[in-house]
């Protein structure tokens, strides 16, 4: 009796499984997410992944990333273009690389309208990026987050939330500079050009010795 209820349970075990798609042919998908993982293998593999958060931890450190706006507005004030002046010559520094926008709201409003708000924020930025000489090519995506990642939680009107954040987002697909995947070389030419310059601190201080 033992031995028939084991068989009885190994039965219903494949019959489970075989719900649950081990019908498939070997090698068949299992998952959606098979595609993401295979690219995020090649993206670790390459280094390319690595460089890219050295670059976007680079960038978050040596330029401010955020702006904001003023209330149900995607203008850029005197604040704002300052902050995206710096942002702008940090990215003119590295021709191999792709920058995205995320643009976002406060909660005011409906999520609909905060979504076309956020947008054409990111698209402020990023237009005004072109108009400093950086191709849009380069600009990967502009991405809205609408409502839905407030820096403060409040229904109230609230200046933080309304932001726009520029990031790293990877390298430019088939640079020259990278055609050997030197994203390594990349990271590290700029710490080379500022170690050559001259710190404006050195400078020769002449002396006058007086005669006793």
């Amino acid at each position: 009796m033992r031995i028939s209820t084991l068989i009885l349970c190994g039965a219903l075990l494949a019959v489970s499984a075989c719900g649950d798609g081990f019908d498939r042919e070997t090698g068949g998908d299992n998952t959606s997410e098979f595609g993401n993982a295979t690219m995020n293998n090649t993206l670790i593999q390459s280094g390319q992944k690595e460089y890219t958060m050295q670059l976007a931890g680079r960038f978050a450190r040596e330029v401010p990333s955020t702006i904001t706006f003023a209330f149900n507005s995607s203008q850029l004030d005197g604040n704002a273009v300052a902050t995206l002046r710096q942002q702008a010559d940090w990215i003119k520094t590295f021709p191999e690389v792709r920058f995205r926008v995320y643009g976002h709201t406060d909660l005011v409003g409906s999520n609909a309208s905060n979504q076309a708000l956020g947008l054409r924020r990111a698209q402020a930025v990023v237009a005004f990026f072109a108009s400093q000489g950086i191709s849009r090519n380069r600009l990967e995506a502009m991405a809205s987050y609408g409502e839905t990642r407030p820096v403060v939680q409040t229904p109230a009107p609230e200046e933080r939330n309304r932001r726009t954040v520029t990031e790293v987002s990877g390298f430019v697909k088939n640079h020259p500079a990278l055609l050997n995947g030197k994203y390594a070389a990349v990271i590290h030419r700029e710490y080379l050009v500022l170690a050559e310059r001259a710190h404006p601190s050195n400078q020769v201080i002449a002396t006058q010795t007086s005669g006793n």
